[in-house]
């Protein structure tokens, strides 16, 4: 059986928000990994085989709706791993 190609759907969204907008904030790579997952954490997951069916059968709303979803987890995330950040450098 071939499962290699089963995944969240959210995953390569939450990680192009966080390269497209958050690479250059200072924050470490493990900081970068440990937003995503805090983002992910946030979102109830979405399984499936190939991004393009899921993307077929959405609505443009239901992107939007999505899009807007993953960035405010990002955003949340970013908040809690600066937030962290300070708190351990006394800042």
């Amino acid at each position: 059986m071939e499962f290699d190609s089963v995944h969240n759907f959210y995953e390569r969204h939450v990680v192009n928000e966080i390269t497209d907008n958050y690479i250059n904030t200072g924050l470490t790579p493990d900081q970068l990994a440990d937003m995503a997952c805090i983002a992910l954490n946030q979102i109830p997951p979405r399984y499936i085989r190939h991004d393009i069916d899921m993307s077929f059968y959405m609505s443009p709303i239901e992107y939007d709706e999505i899009e807007l979803k993953v960035k405010a987890s990002v955003k949340k995330a970013y908040d809690k791993i600066k937030s962290n950040t300070q708190n351990a450098t006394g800042s």
